[in-house]
């Protein structure tokens, strides 16, 4: 899959199948949406082609009252190659580019920018300037320039429910990673570098590999259950606190810390994949860093009693087994 940053230069250019959207997640909706787009591709001797946005567009309009990020950048990109996707245009999202009209955007962006002969848009699609275009407009653009549109329902989960961003964003919030893994369709995760950290939980007699998150409002914090890609050949299990320590840092600063439970090595630089099974509960300030050390004592027992509890199938846990597939890759 080829990333460009902006739209590609003219040797890039070529004709293909797009889709438009934010994808935040790439939930079970957006999973369906892609193996639309991927069959009609194949149909027609296309590739398939994504634009996003980075920013999301309404942290741009509004960056203290926008929603919770769902996925880091790098998480989105692996989710749309799994997905069947092979070129992907991630798009800054700034003043001029928001400013254009409907028709400049089609014009310059799908037209003339990404050569598209097929689009494909999501039930609640709109683009340009004060999200003037809609479907409507982008059929009578398509008959004009000669490009196909389609667009697709939203789907919904057994009980009706519209699977979204916005869903699984809440379940995020609640803690509830079984809904959020419903809607997901696989455990959530966050993927990275392992970086340096303060060394804190090494002296605390837990150490941690730390990853840095780009964004400071993540959908999840809290302490949880996890097992991590990328250390060794088989997943480890751990346990992890994602958010902004505040015991020991009033930096504003997320991190995700991750204890390796019977493991001990250099991990530093290594790129791992964490995924998200149990919530254990909410982030605390301790007054002093012996309470914090019985807290996270007591942490790393309910993770080994969690994991023991799911081997042997009990109820109020689930299986560990560890599928391959597209998505276990990390790149």
């Amino acid at each position: 899959m080829r990333v460009f940053r902006g739209l590609p230069n003219a040797e890039s250019r070529a004709p293909c199948a797009l889709t438009i959207g934010n994808f935040d997640g790439v939930h079970r909706g957006h999973q369906a949406l892609l193996a639309h787009v991927r069959a009609a591709a194949d149909a027609r001797g296309l590739p398939v082609c994504v634009m996003t946005f980075e920013p999301h567009p309404r942290e741009f309009f509004n960056p203290t009252g926008a929603p919770t990020r769902i996925a880091l950048l790098r998480d989105k990109l692996e989710a749309l190659r799994a997905n069947g996707v092979d070129r992907v245009v991630v798009e800054h999202f700034n003043q001029t580019f928001a400013s254009q009209s409907p028709d400049a955007f089609v014009e310059k962006i799908i037209v003339n920018g990404l050569h598209a002969r097929w689009v494909m848009i999501g039930d609640d699609f709109r683009y340009g300037a004060k999200r003037a275009g809609d479907f409507a407009s982008l059929q009578a653009a398509g008959q004009q320039y000669g490009f196909e549109v389609e667009q697709m329902a939203t789907m919904a989960d057994p009980s009706g429910a519209r699977i979204s961003s916005s869903g699984v964003r809440v379940a995020l919030i609640a803690g509830d990673l079984d809904s959020a893994r419903a809607a997901l369709g696989r455990d959530y995760l966050i993927s990275g570098h392992v970086v340096h950290g303060m060394k804190l939980g090494r002296d605390l007699g837990f150490p941690t590999l730390n990853l840095a998150i780009a964004h400071k409002r993540p959908a999840l914090s809290g302490i949880f259950v996890v097992r991590v890609h990328g250390v060794e050949d088989e997943p480890l299990q751990g346990v992890a606190s994602l958010g902004l320590r505040p015991t020991v840092d009033n930096s504003g600063r997320v991190l995700l810390e991750v204890h390796l439970l019977d493991w001990h090595g250099d991990t530093y630089g290594k790129l791992v994949r964490v995924e998200f099974l149990k919530k254990l509960r909410d982030e605390e300030k301790y007054s002093d860093l012996e309470t914090l050390t019985a807290a996270i004592r007591n942490d790393v027992v309910n993770t080994r009693a969690w994991f023991a509890a799911a081997s042997a199938g009990l109820p109020g846990s689930r299986s560990t087994g560890f599928a391959t597939s597209a998505t276990d890759r990390i790149r």
